[in-house]
């Protein structure tokens, strides 16, 4: 079952290593409080969220160490490219995330960093359990195994 891409998504960032360094269990959609020329720059296709995390301090969740260079065309009162960035969720939604992270001591991955199709920016946040050396050894087998696969199966069809 593939999945269906929405064509009006356009995707900035996306965070592969997250998918195999962590078991995502549930993932949602956050808002971001931006700058203006940190939209700018991320309109221009430029972010990047691969050593970034979420943080839960004082009832509010936190972007950090994300990435948005400064936007090519702007002044002195450019952004700072890593400064740590408040996400938008409900409080029923923050609630949940800041459970999970407390009690069962899981980690909040950001995955993915788009705009939506009317054009605003949004990011996929993931709770995730990192996973150890085992599993990570698993998910390459079990990937070289796909791809062999299908190797196999293009050759004799």
């Amino acid at each position: 079952m593939a999945k269906e891409k929405n064509p009006n998504i356009r995707t900035i960032a996306d965070n592969r290593k997250a998918r195999f360094a962590y078991e995502v269990m549930d993932s949602l959609e956050a808002g971001l409080v931006l700058t203006g020329t940190e939209v700018k720059s991320l309109r221009e296709g430029h972010a990047n969220i691969q050593e970034s995390y979420a943080s839960v301090e004082h009832g509010e969740i936190w972007l950090i160490n994300a990435h948005i260079p400064e936007y090519s065309a702007g002044n002195r009162f450019n952004h700072e490219p890593r400064r740590r960035r408040k996400l938008l969720l409900s409080k029923r939604e923050m609630a949940r995330l800041a459970q999970a992270v407390e009690r069962e001591g899981m980690t909040m991955v950001p995955l993915k960093l788009y705009f939506n199709d009317r054009g605003i920016a949004k990011l996929q946040l993931a709770t995730a359990r990192g996973k150890k050396l085992h599993d990570k050894r698993e998910t390459m087998k079990r990937r070289d195994w796909d791809r062999e696969k299908a190797r196999l199966l293009k050759e004799k069809g």
